[in-house]
């Protein structure tokens, strides 16, 4: 196994030696397990603070650490801590706590400018290292729900002056302020100009190879089938946490059973989800294209994306599409689809609001951490038009929407996004979508979708979706039916068609072409006239190239 620092630990030792800056608020995936191996000892895996201490500050005399419910601990360096004689008992709760972390400090300050004639202490006159992690420290130093939360607000200046004042800058302190999420930590500190934001990612496929390889020694039960092949689980599992792949090595690793090739999609779909705590579905489509019926100059379009994307052809590559079109139009199925003819997952963002402070920017920033963990994929946004936000949505919401709309904006741009996350809107009022949000360098593409304009179409949409229903049907409409099949017929529609023939030919015992009959006298389209006609106008507008909209229908666009 490779000695080797994830690139966030090294680029807070680089931070740290350079004099830029000693404190560091790491957020991300915090609480998950790290592989601690270092040159000379036995690898195993630890939390973030055992990390910090056993690599990141080895050298240090002495690391202390605070945690809401353990209080203030020694983590190393107990026996430097009792020749200082700092002479007071470590405190638990917050206040008492940070109080003692800075007097503490100032007494090491005071002690380095001594020299030893004035003091009996062999360790006056000298720059010790010393390093302070705060644990969980969006629960120790909350975001202030009022603006004269003086308590609050002043424990939060205390810490954020270890970073600013002088005599604390010359010392060789580093202080560590650990978190989930950065939008849960007060701003004093979660915006302090003069710490270092570091992230910690999700684990992807290149980062898991070690630890899958530790957990081959460890679980050789568990991964016989995967012997000497640690890639093939850390690529096809990366997303999901070290945490929750341990626990569920440890299950297999009892009950004797291996992991088999065939578990793998569905361990990953169940672990990111729960992971994720239902922020996201995570889908394994098993459909392609040739899944949809019509739109063939849509799919050809689409194909041709496919191809380059997985030639690795980035350049002409969209970062995103927007899909509108009437209610009922199969814009879901067509993701689905889509995401099947790549051979990638498809992640449907779910209901991500909040009504606590703050906890709707953080759901949004643990989706984002997970998003650039899973390699490529298609992250799908249903009903765009309400799960983005506004830019200026006004007050009544508190600003969320319009914190909500920016994260979403400048996530979507992100360049270094493009060929790993395929962004899919969808939406039949795309006009309420902010138009930032749809511009090219986000939405590259927008196709409108459109129902059946002619009876042969809407026969033979409803003929396609009865065959799942094993209903055999004429292969082109009858002539006594052309006149009850009925107009703009949605996908959505011909499905309900479809069922009701089925229920038909079991309950009355007719054939498929009676049972369509009796369907259709009478049918009344579900979606009203008006409504349909302003959608389908909607989505003439919007639609990037003309070739996309069949002649019927470009007039309703004027």
């Amino acid at each position: 196994m490779a000695d080797s620092t994830p690139d966030w630990a090294d680029e807070i030792r680089s931070l740290y030696l350079s004099g830029a800056t000693n404190q560091f608020v790491v957020h991300g995936n915090v609480s998950d397990r790290l592989l601690i191996d270092q040159e000379g000892k036995e690898a195993r895996l630890g939390n973030l603070s055992d990390f910090l201490t056993e690599v990141q500050l080895k050298r240090f005399e002495l690391v202390l650490s605070y945690e809401l419910g353990t209080g203030l601990r020694i983590e190393s360096g107990e026996g430097f801590f009792q020749k200082l004689r700092f002479g007071e008992e470590l405190p638990s709760d917050p206040v008492h706590a940070i109080a003692y972390l800075d007097r503490f400090l100032r007494f090491c300050v005071n002690l380095r400018n001594l020299t030893p004639e004035d003091s009996d202490s062999s360790i006056a006159g000298r720059n010790h290292h010393i390093g302070i992690i705060i644990k969980s420290a969006e629960l120790v130093f909350p975001i202030s729900k009022q603006t004269r939360d003086y308590q609050l607000n002043s424990m939060a200046s205390v810490v954020r002056s270890w970073s600013r004042e002088s005599h604390f800058l010359e010392h060789n302190l580093a202080v560590f302020l650990l978190s989930d999420h950065l939008n849960d930590l007060n701003h004093l500190l979660s915006q302090n100009t003069r710490s270092a934001q570091i992230e910690i990612p999700m684990p992807d496929g290149e980062g898991l190879v070690d630890v899958f390889s530790y957990f081959e020694e460890t679980y050789p039960k568990a991964l016989s089938n995967f012997a000497g092949e640690p890639q093939v689980p850390s690529e096809r599992l990366a997303g999901a946490t070290v945490s929750s792949m341990e626990s569920l090595l440890r299950m297999r690793e009892y009950d004797g059973r291996p992991l088999e090739q065939s578990d793998l999609s569905d361990l990953k779909k169940s672990l990111v989800e729960r992971d994720s705590n239902g922020l996201i579905e995570f889908v394994e489509p098993t459909r392609s294209l040739d899944d949809v019926y019509g739109h063939g100059q849509i799919k050809e379009w689409m194909c041709q994306d496919i191809d380059l994307w997985k030639q690795g052809d980035l350049e002409a590559m969209p970062m995103g599409y927007l899909l509108c079109g009437p209610v009922g139009t199969g814009k879901t199925y067509l993701v689905e689809c889509l995401a099947g003819e790549a051979g990638v997952p498809v992640v449907k963002m779910k209901n991500f609001r909040d009504r606590w402070v703050g906890s709707t920017e953080s759901n949004l920033e643990a989706i984002f951490g997970l998003l650039h963990a899973l390699g490529r994929c298609i992250v799908f946004i249903d009903e765009a038009d309400q799960a983005l936000g506004k830019r200026d949505a006004g007050s009544g919401d508190s600003g969320v929407s319009g914190r909500v709309y920016s994260m979403m904006a400048k996530e979507m741009s992100n360049s270094r996004n493009r060929g790993k996350i395929l962004w899919i809107l969808a939406s039949s009022r795309p006009d309420l979508i902010e138009v930032d949000l749809k511009r090219p360098g986000r939405v590259d593409v927008k196709i409108p979708l459109f129902p059946a304009h002619e009876p042969e179409e809407s026969y033979q949409l409803i003929r396609a979706l009865g065959v799942k229903h094993n209903l055999d049907l004429p292969d082109s409409c009858p002539e006594d039916l052309v006149e009850l099949v009925p107009s703009l017929v949605t996908p959505g529609a011909a499905e309900s068609i479809a069922v009701k023939m089925y229920r038909r030919v079991k309950t009355n015992g007719v054939g498929a072409l009676e049972a369509l009959k009796d369907c259709l006298d009478e049918y009344q389209n579900p979606i009203p006239q008006d409504v349909m006609d302003f959608q389908i106008g909607l989505a003439v507008k919007e639609a990037s190239d003309l070739e996309f909209v069949p002649n019927q229908f470009r007039k309703l666009g004027r």
